[in-house]
């Protein structure tokens, strides 16, 4: 069996599921891998097929996304060529991690695909979303449109959804609490964050930046470029994780029973709904509406967190439902 797997490369969270996942198709036949996007800071171990531009959101540094640089990235005649110069009758199977080329080229093809990821969650009405009409919705349904959908989301809310992919280098970890606090937010520029831990001096503060190539202390703020192992390491022996909107770094967090904070990026559907869905659950947000962060998180760091959370390993399960299901 031949199966094609497209991952999206913006942010690291469908590459981190990834990592997961390609060992466990690898049982189920012969994978071949694309990615689209330039934005991930984690990287495969397998070999990649197909490295596509795509179509990719550029971080900013104000909290949300840069939509000027994400414009200017996109390349709508590449896109349509790579679109079309895909094999796809190749393939037994094609899964996609919200892959926007390899999606519009099945469509295209009457080629069916599979959404696996957390997007295709979306799919659902029972998923918690914000009351308010946004264009992003519609980002969401047609970004990466599939045949079938598989999605993942912190709980079971529909009966194709499942709880999170959790790494087994997330499982295995030993975990601690040294009194630190990890920090990723990807969004934010340094010149912004940093004055704002530095004002709650009583901790430690451990950040993980897109923004710098090198690591530097300011006070009670480490700031390092983003590295997976070492962030893992931090996570592990954190007391807390302050984090953006995303979905599989808030739910590694809650999976090794750690304090959770998030910050939604601005104009990010996906991170509105995934914060919206963690209020739901009692876990604290602040949102793009409030100004003043610093009383919010003296509050976060002040007050236990006592949520328990159940991701069981079932991975392989679902893969193997798939698979079973959809190969042609």
């Amino acid at each position: 069996m031949k199966i094609l797997y497209a991952i999206q490369g913006t942010g690291n969270g469908h590459i981190s599921r990834a990592r997961e996942i390609v060992p466990l198709l690898q049982q189920h036949g012969d994978v071949e891998l694309l990615i689209s996007g330039t934005q991930a800071d984690v990287k495969l171990s397998q070999q990649v097929a197909y490295q596509l531009h795509g179509f990719s959101f550029i971080f900013g540094k104000k909290g949300g996304v840069d939509h000027y640089e994400t414009w200017k990235s996109m390349n709508l005649p590449r896109f349509v060529k790579d679109m079309r110069q895909l094999p796809l009758k190749n393939y037994d199977l094609v899964l996609n991690d919200f892959e926007p080329v390899t999606a519009w080229a099945c469509k295209l093809k009457g080629v069916e695909s599979v959404g696996l990821s957390h997007q295709a969650s979306f799919q659902s009405k029972k998923v918690p979303k914000p009351k308010s009409i946004d264009w992003a919705q519609l980002v969401m349904k047609y970004y990466a449109p599939s045949t079938h959908y598989v999605g993942f989301h912190f709980k079971e809310y529909d009966d194709f959804i499942h709880t999170p992919v959790i790494r087994s280098e997330i499982r295995n970890l030993q975990t601690s609490n040294l009194g630190h606090y990890t920090v990723y937010l990807p969004a934010i520029a340094d010149e912004m964050l940093v004055p704002i831990l530095k004002q709650i001096p009583h901790v430690q503060w451990q950040v993980f930046s897109k923004h710098t190539k090198t690591s530097f202390t300011d006070g009670n703020v480490q700031v390092r470029p983003v590295n997976n192992e070492q962030f893992n390491l931090s996570l592990a022996s954190c007391e807390g994780l302050f984090t953006g909107g995303g979905f599989e770094g808030p739910a590694e967090a809650l999976f090794l029973g750690k304090k959770l904070l998030v910050v939604p990026m601005k104009f990010q559907y996906e991170q509105q709904c995934n914060a919206y869905a963690l209020q739901e659950m009692g876990l604290p947000v602040i949102w793009g509406s409030n100004k003043n962060w610093l009383p919010v998180i003296q509050k976060w760091v002040l007050q236990p967190q006592t949520h328990r959370f159940n991701f069981p390993d079932e991975t392989a399960s679902v893969i193997e439902k798939v698979v079973s299901q959809f190969a042609r």
